[in-house]
């Protein structure tokens, strides 16, 4: 069974930098809640250079949910902000990180960048 939220910080670690984060630094725990215990990913922000590990420890912002949650946020069902009204994920620290965070997940399954779409609609068919 895969692992929604484990592929999704592995590959955010793999891009190296992140364009929508890089008027951000700072560190940010996101502790995942489930029933054999908590995950903790930690993700360190320099202007957008990104560094992701498992490494536990202070943070400027701490993201506090569940695993199945999390999970179905990077995987488009849910979208962050949903969650964090309906308080399935609470947040202490820095909000500014946790907002620009909202920037980075992904959206619902097919859905297309804006641009993307409007490239293809001015196509001739």
């Amino acid at each position: 069974m895969s692992n929604p939220t484990a592929s999704f910080f592995e590959a955010l670690g793999r891009r190296g930098h992140e364009p929508l984060l890089e008027q951000a630094t700072g560190t940010i725990r996101f502790d995942l809640d489930h029933e054999q215990g908590v995950d903790q990913w930690f993700l360190m922000v320099d202007r957008g250079d990104v560094r992701v590990s498992r490494d536990e420890g202070e943070a400027d912002c701490v993201l506090h949910s569940t695993r199945t949650n999390f999970d179905r946020i990077v995987d488009g069902t849910t979208h962050i902000y949903s969650a964090w009204v309906r308080n399935d994920i609470r947040v202490e620290g820095d909000l500014r990180l946790a907002a620009l965070i909202q920037g980075i997940m992904p959206g619902p399954p097919g859905a297309h960048h804006p641009r993307e779409f409007a490239q293809a609609r001015r196509r001739p068919a």
